[in-house]
């Protein structure tokens, strides 16, 4: 089963997105609100090297942003991931 867990912050639109695209698809997700959080924020951009939000971990793997899992979804490859 794929399971998600997203990083986001309350105002963003691509988090709203994110998680309207993983809702559609029936995918659970953890979401984890970074508002007011300096210090997780800044680990998770040295992980990963992304500068923005939502991140996006799939099965445990980070994938990137709202694009990265649209481009996944449209390639039809979202629910076969790390399977």
């Amino acid at each position: 089963m794929v399971k998600a867990e997203l990083y986001t912050w309350s105002n963003c639109p691509y988090c709203q997105r994110a998680k309207v695209l993983l809702e559609m698809r029936n995918i659970p997700y953890t979401e984890h609100n970074l508002d007011n959080n300096d210090e997780k924020k800044a680990e998770l951009y040295q992980q990963t090297g992304q500068m923005t939000v939502p991140f996006v971990f799939i099965n445990g793997r980070f994938i990137g942003g709202f694009s990265d899992l649209k481009e996944l979804d449209d390639a039809g490859k979202l629910d076969t991931i790390d399977q």
